[in-house]
């Protein structure tokens, strides 16, 4: 089942400088994450497992997927 959004409070990371190509995510969902694309706030949004979304940063954060 996908929570309501409707009220989620979107945010992004302090170090998204890129230009804007950025992804933005929902906390205080329990168990999920939504994310959704920036440029694109009311489209739709993905709903990741919390656990899911942990293990995506931590791989992130230890240069698991190359220079971007």
């Amino acid at each position: 089942m996908t929570p309501d959004l409707s009220a989620a409070a979107w945010f992004k990371s302090s170090h998204s400088t890129n230009g804007g190509s950025c992804v933005e995510v929902a906390p205080n969902f329990p168990g999920v994450v939504p994310v959704r694309d920036s440029k694109d706030p009311s489209g739709p949004a993905l709903v990741v497992p919390a656990a899911s979304w942990s293990a995506f940063v931590a791989g992130v954060r230890a240069g698991g997927f190359g220079a971007l």
